[in-house]
C-alpha cells in the first residue's frame, strides 16, 4: 500500500525554522569563548579519559559567571588536526571527546596555535586551555606564535603532564609570553587539574575579576602569573 505523500512545509514554517536557526547561532556567537585542546598523539591515551571526565567540570565552575561556549581542538596520528564548532552544551562536548582515541604521531603544537590566531581575527577567543606532554617541534617557533596570541589578547594556559624540563621550559615560555600561566600535574593528580580547568574556565567567563573570587590554590596559582 502506498504511503500518502509527507505534508510539505509552508514558507512561513521554513522563514521560522531558518530563523530560529540564526537565533540560535547568534546566541552562541556572543557568549565568552574558549579553546580547549589537547594532545591525542598515544603517550595521552591515559589522560584523555581523565580528560573527557574532566572538561564538565569547566562548565560548572562558570555557572554563576557566564555560559561558555568551547571549541574543542586535539591533533594525533599523521598530520591530523581536528577543531569542532562552538558548543555550549557539556554533553554534547563530552560526547565528542569520548568519541576520540589516540593515535601515534608527532606533536602539532605549532598548527594549534595558527588555528587559534585564525579564530580570534575572526571573533574574540578568551583563552585558549592546552593539556600535553611533549614539544617536539622548534621552541622558537612556538614562542613566536605565543606573543602573536599575546598582541592579540589571547592568553594561552598551559597545562603540562609529566615532569620533562624541556617541556616545561617551552610551556613556561610561551604561557609568559601569551599573557597566560602555567601549570603541570601528573596522572595521580587528577583533582588538580579539574581545579585549574575550573579557574581558567572562570577567568573566560567573566575575565580577572571572575577568577579573583577564587579563594583556591589553582586560581592563586593562575593569577600570580597573569598580567595586571
Amino acid at each position: 500500500m502506498a504511503k500518502p505523500p509527507s505534508r510539505r512545509s509552508s514558507a512561513g514554517e521554513i522563514a521560522q525554522f531558518l530563523n530560529k536557526s540564526k537565533t540560535i547561532t547568534q546566541f552562541v556567537e556572543k557568549q565568552p569563548r574558549l579553546i580547549f585542546a589537547i594532545d591525542a598523539t598515544a603517550s595521552r591515551q591515559p589522560t584523555w579519559d581523565t580528560a573527557c571526565q574532566l572538561q564538565a567540570g569547566m562548565f560548572r565552575a562558570t555557572d554563576e559567571v557566564a555560559t561558555l561556549a568551547v571549541q574543542l581542538c586535539y591533533y594525533r596520528g599523521f598530520h591530523e588536526f581536528r577543531a569542532s564548532r562552538w558548543i555550549n552544551d557539556s554533553a554534547r562536548l563530552g560526547q565528542l571527546m569520548a568519541s576520540v582515541y589516540c593515535e601515534g604521531g608527532h606533536t602539532q603544537i605549532a598548527r594549534l596555535l595558527r588555528h587559534a590566531l585564525a579564530e580570534q581575527r575572526k571573533s574574540k577567543v578568551r583563552a585558549l586551555v592546552f593539556i600535553g606532554d611533549a614539544v617536539e617541534e622548534n621552541p622558537d617557533t612556538l614562542c613566536d606564535l605565543a606573543g602573536q596570541c599575546g598582541l592579540l589578547q589571547l592568553p594561552l594556559f598551559l597545562f603540562q603532564e609529566g615532569g620533562n624540563r624541556g617541556v616545561e621550559q617551552t610551556f613556561r615560555s610561551m604561557a609568559r609570553l601569551s599573557g597566560g600561566a602555567y601549570a603541570r600535574f601528573d596522572a595521580r593528580s587528577a583533582g588538580t587539574l579539574a581545579a585549574l580547568l575550573g579557574a581558567v574556565a572562570s577567568y573566560a567567563a567573566g575575565g580577572r575579576a571572575a577568577l579573583e573570587k577564587s579563594t583556591g590554590d589553582s586560581a592563586k596559582l593562575l593569577l600570580k602569573q597573569l598580567k595586571p
